[in-house]
């Protein structure tokens, strides 16, 4: 299928064209249910220039991107790009009628598509219904008898703990020798005062102080995960409402909302109070936040434009674009995902070259000539300004705990250390850049062997997941005992943070099919979904010589449903026009029913992996044929 968009997109406006009433009407069939990935790519032939008469189209040869005129003999009104499969030739649409400025570059900038998703009351609420649907079944699936296991799993050993102290004393401090089974019990009176040395930022366990905050307490293994259930299920409703944004699809979004909902690292991790589900949240609300700037952004420059044209005004660098509050919150979301572990800075890195690609394609696509040095004066600028400094101070003001104690680790390092270090900087800051360099050099050198650690080439198809709980004293069972357990002779109670195996062995090959495209076809949507893997996964290939885990790969877990929902809408195609012939209804027919196929069985495979996501006491054979690959024990 063609990604290049509405076939309007593409027809000639040359002068002389004979009018149409229907012109800024939006096609009938661009429903907000539609399943078609398609829209304008990001980089279109450009519209009118500088000088262009108000209330009119350019021909097409003045429209070209490289200024090169029409073959000789050709028509001015000739369309000289190739049509997308289906659209009209060039002889029919030699008589596309003229059109005010602002429509046509609304649909060139945003597609028909996107202008039809919340055209109707109706398209809105059945786009927040279906979203809703998904996320209360991932609500279900992620709050469904939370508080097992009553025991500190993995790593909640330190970020449970250490969030109590945060609640009670402000900063990290120790616990003394084996806590572990006392807090469990309730009792936190072997907390200290000393500090400890972690080696993490705080908003994660912020995030945790609060769920128990509000959850019970510390005698509550729910509430020590309530925060992680609530932005976990609260990650399902994001990524239906951003693939539906970004594919114009309601169909879409909710697929991804349901292949989110059961996907086994987000339901483990979002059952388990560990920082990487925190940092998904955060990364993934930024890219929400994105994708609401781009949509924002295009609808002022089209508005902006227009009348800079409808005016007889030359359009030079293009207008400006006023200050972007979605690109502000995006920046405070980014400084949140910094704050809760540090590999958040890859995803402000990359979100913000995307963020200013797209500025400067779609100053390309609205006809600004210089939109390379436009782009940098008048975009890239401003987003640095606003989101680096923005996801900077979030960062700093996420340590208020440590400033505002006596007692935290290193907090009067400048103190003890005078003319050390940064000396420009106040004291308080002198000491946190210290602990920060500390840190720094703790994460580069942790080669500590470990039975899980996992090279991050495998992460994409789940080769080594991580065992989060297998305790023996379950596993240990026999006899009476066992059966009345789980009705066997042995038992087992598992929680493996490995992924749906079919999603993601299947979305580790719509990667490869969503680098073709953008490639091949600079379809905008490739990127996007792309984006996410390449901040959240490619910059681990650089520390693969320290001890890392497969179970970090939540934090990119959405942009592997993006992209495997972004191919099967591709496979899927648009719909067929009125004027399509029975064979393409079969075939496009056909193909519905085999990815609604395939995603009945990315549901069923969820639902027979949740007991050993969810901790459930099964027969040890119910666990062992869940085991698919001998890596997986």
């Amino acid at each position: 299928m063609s990604t290049d968009g509405d076939a309007t997109e593409r027809q000639p406006t040359g002068q002389g064209a004979p009018l149409d009433p229907t012109a800024d009407a939006l096609p009938p069939d661009a429903a907000s249910d539609r399943t078609s990935t398609a829209g304008p790519p990001d980089d279109p032939a450009p519209l009118p220039r500088d000088g262009a008469a108000p209330g009119r189209h350019h021909d097409a040869a003045s429209a070209r991107p490289d200024g090169a005129t029409a073959a000789s003999g050709a028509s001015a009104t000739t369309v000289l790009t190739p049509l997308a499969d289906g659209a009209p030739t060039a002889d029919a649409l030699a008589h596309e009628p003229d059109e005010p400025h602002e429509p046509r570059l609304l649909r060139r900038l945003l597609g028909a598509g996107t202008l039809a998703l919340d055209a109707t009351p109706r398209a809105r609420l059945t786009g927040w219904l279906w979203a809703l649907a998904v996320t209360a079944f991932g609500g279900v699936l992620r709050f469904w008898d939370l508080a097992r296991p009553h025991a500190l799993v993995f790593d909640e050993t330190y970020y449970v703990k250490q969030a109590f102290s945060l609640l009670v004393r402000g900063y990290e401090a120790s616990w003394g020798d084996e806590p572990n089974p006392r807090f469990e019990a309730g009792d936190t009176s072997m907390l200290g005062t000393d500090p400890e040395y972690v080696v993490h930022p705080p908003v994660g366990k912020w995030m945790i102080a609060l769920g128990m905050r509000l959850g019970g307490g510390v005698e509550s293994s729910f509430a020590w995960r309530l925060a992680a259930a609530v932005c976990g299920t609260l990650a399902v409703l994001m990524i239906a409402r951003i693939a539906r944004r970004l594919f114009a699809s309601t169909a879409l979004g909710t697929v991804a909302g349901l292949f989110l909902a059961l996907d086994g690292q987000a339901i483990v991790q979002s059952r388990i109070s560990l920082l990487d589900p925190f940092l998904m949240f955060f990364v993934l609300a930024a890219f929400g936040f994105l994708i609401l700037d781009r949509e924002q952004a295009r609808r002022r420059l089209a508005t902006r434009t227009a009348a800079l044209l409808d005016a007889g005004h030359p359009l030079r660098w293009g207008p400006g674009l006023g200050f972007r509050w979605w690109r502000l919150a995006a920046g405070v979301a980014l400084g949140l995902a910094i704050g809760t572990k540090w590999s958040g800075l890859y995803f402000l890195a990359v979100f913000g070259l995307l963020t200013v690609a797209w500025d400067a394609t779609a100053r390309r696509s609205a006809g600004v000539a210089p939109w390379v040095r436009a782009t940098l004066v008048k975009d890239a600028v401003v987003a640095f300004l606003v989101m680096v400094p923005t996801a900077l101070l979030t960062y700093v003001a996420s340590w208020a705990g440590w400033f505002a104690s006596n007692d935290g680790w290193n907090r009067q390092w400048a103190a003890s250390h005078p003319g050390e270090g940064v000396t420009w900087l106040p004291p308080a800051l002198r000491s946190l850049w210290a602990y920060h360099q500390d840190m720094w050099r703790f994460h580069n050198g942790l080669e500590t062997p470990h039975s899980y650690a996992a090279g991050p080439l495998g992460w994409i198809v789940q080769w080594r997941p991580t065992s989060f709980y297998y305790p023996t004293e379950v596993s240990g069972l026999t006899g009476d005992a066992a059966r009345q357990a789980c009705g066997a002779d042995s038992c087992s109670q598992a929680i493996l943070a490995v992924g749906n195996p079919v999603l993601w062995w299947a979305g580790a090959a719509a990667v490869l099919v969503a680098l073709f495209w953008l490639v091949r076809y600079r379809d905008w949507r490739a990127g996007a979904v792309l984006s996410g893997l390449l901040a959240g996964w490619v910059p681990w290939f650089a520390y693969a010589h320290r001890t890392i885990f497969t179970f970090y790969t939540v934090a990119f877990v959405p942009w592997v449903v993006l992209t495997l929902v972004y191919v099967l809408g591709l496979l899927v195609g648009p719909r067929v026009e009125p004027d399509g012939t029975a064979r393409e209804r079969r075939a496009r027919r056909a193909t519905v029913v085999a990815v609604g196929v395939f995603v009945a069985v990315v549901a069923g495979v969820g639902l027979f992996f949740y007991p050993v996501w969810a901790g459930w006491v099964i027969p040890w054979q119910q666990w062992h044929v869940r085991m698919w690959l001998p890596t997986w024990i």
